[in-house]
């Protein structure tokens, strides 16, 4: 028991000597750590007293460093202003040096200036002095040529004015004529190529169609059946179909007549089925006109849609094709008039590419050039200015309306393709075989052409010839000099123009001719 009671007294002793030892040791350390965080922190210190040192030592350098820059800059700079005010200081001495020169030339020149005007003042009144002895003189020249001539100034100023005009006149023509000559040296070839190339790609026939008038009857007691009791049969034809029927002393034919051709040839078919079919009472008649009018009025919507179908045109109002069919039944010079259009239409789209123009536009000008025509007989005017305003009201182009109204130059054209209708229109017309006139018409044509020419001054003697396409004009040579004859057959084909319908064109050839004649004896 004592030994347990050591045992806890030397347990409880050493139970208080641990801590006491622990907190002792735990004193030792913090004391050293002490000592180790003031040595560091005065190491510390010290190297930051080192580094303001150096820094304040760096600032110092550099600020040294900055002033000197400065001040070298400054040195430089001044040093260049002191060159710049120099050299300006140079520039300015040689500047005054020239002022100083001009100064003195200037007043030379004022010196100059003040002798020469004096100078001036002196010529003037010597040439005011000479100009009024000129004029004297001149008075007196006028005078004695007065009396020399016996012709007054102005009647001198008169005939020197027609001298001049006269001979304006003859230099004129004599240039006219060479401008035409080089002109048709340089165009010749070319419209001669281009009017064979179209007539050779266009291959028509030359046979001149006619739309007959004339109903053939197998027998003369048909007219009698045609005529009908008391003439019933004839009046319910001619009201139905609004064409005159003509019976006369013709032996076995009836003839139609009317403005309209569609009518007409409305009448002439129906009296042909008529008269096959036998049956003629009025009835029948008014049933058959209404048939045949149908039958016609197909014709005439299928013979446009081909004609605009054969030139490849696309677009047309369908009262234009309408318009454009009926022409089938119309002729001009015996000339079918739809297919004078065809013919134009391909002659204008052949010569346009040929041109380097637009081929379309002038097919469809030259197809629809004669449109007019169509309903000419019943709108006064020409057919051209009837066309052009069908054209324009159907929603055609400016360039294609006024074409078709310019192509007889009605109107003044606003394009090239309205002379091009034109030329295509003159040279369906004029191929050979294409129209054909009655002879009276004929003569008295080639009578207007003749009568024409002889009412200019100096001509002699007027020849149509070819057919009325060319007139040979001789005139006095002693009255028309050779400038005088080329402004004549301009004058002449001018006229011709305006006053003469004419298929194609008309040459004017003036013959001016000077024989001497001497008898030996």
């Amino acid at each position: 028991m004592v030994m347990n009671l050591f045992m806890l007294v030397l347990g409880l002793l050493a139970g208080a000597a641990l801590p006491a030892y622990l907190l002792l040791k735990q004193r030792q350390q913090l004391l050293l750590e002490q000592e180790g965080q003031e040595e560091k922190t005065r190491k510390i210190q010290e190297n930051a007293e080192n580094r303001v040192r150096i820094l304040e030592r760096e600032t110092e350098l550099r600020d040294k460093d900055a002033r000197l820059r400065y001040k070298e800059e400054l040195e430089r700079e001044y040093n260049e202003r002191q060159r710049e005010v120099s050299q300006q200081k140079k520039r300015l001495d040689k500047r005054e040096e020239v002022l100083d020169r001009k100064i003195e030339q200037l007043d030379k020149r004022d010196a100059e200036l003040e002798r020469r005007l004096v100078q001036v003042e002196k010529d003037r009144e010597n040439v005011a002095a000479e100009s009024a002895h000129y004029q004297e003189l001149k008075a007196s020249v006028l005078r004695r040529l007065e009396e020399v001539s016996q012709m007054s100034m102005v009647d001198a100023r008169v005939q020197l004015t027609n001298e001049i005009r006269e001979d304006a006149r003859r230099e004129s023509a004599r240039q006219l004529k060479q401008i035409e000559e080089e002109t048709k040296r340089t165009v010749k070839k070319r419209s001669s190529e281009i009017i064979a190339t179209a007539i050779q790609r266009y291959a028509g026939e030359y046979v001149a169609e006619n739309t007959v008038s004339v109903v053939a009857l197998p027998n003369d007691d048909m007219k009698g059946r045609i005529i009908g009791r008391e003439g019933r049969n004839i009046r319910a034809m001619e009201a139905a179909t609004g064409c005159d029927l003509i019976i006369d002393d013709t032996p076995e034919a009836v003839v139609v007549s009317g403005f309209d051709p569609v009518r007409r040839q409305v009448a002439k078919r129906a009296i042909e089925e008529l008269v096959t079919d036998g049956r003629i009472h009025p009835a029948r008649i008014e049933e058959v006109v209404r048939k045949v009018r149908k039958v016609i009025n197909n014709e005439i919507r299928e013979a446009g849609e081909q004609a605009i179908f054969d030139l490849g045109i696309h677009g047309v109002h369908p009262e234009i094709i309408r318009l454009l069919g009926t022409l089938k039944f119309r002729t001009s010079y015996t000339q079918n008039v739809l297919r004078h259009s065809i013919e134009v239409g391909y002659f204008a789209g052949i010569m346009a590419e040929e041109l380097g123009l637009d081929g379309h536009i002038a097919r469809r000008c030259g197809l629809l050039h004669d449109i007019g025509k169509a309903v000419d007989h019943e709108t006064p005017g020409s057919h051209a200015v009837i066309g052009g305003q069908l054209a324009k009201k159907f929603k055609e182009s400016s360039v294609v309306s006024n074409a078709i109204w310019s192509h007889h130059f009605d109107v003044e054209p606003a394009s090239v393709y309205g002379p091009l209708t034109n030329a295509a229109d003159a040279l369906s017309a004029a191929r050979p075989g294409a129209r054909r006139e009655n002879v009276e018409t004929y003569i008295k044509r080639l009578e207007a052409l003749e009568h024409i020419c002889t009412d200019f001054q100096g001509v002699e003697k007027a020849y149509a010839i070819q057919a009325g396409r060319e007139v040979r004009v001789i005139v006095g040579s002693d009255r028309v000099n050779d400038e005088g004859s080329i402004l004549l057959a301009k004058e002449i084909a001018t006229r011709v123009e305006n006053e003469i319908t004419y298929p194609g064109q008309i040459k004017i050839t003036v013959i001016r001719e000077v024989r001497t004649t001497e008898i030996a004896h």
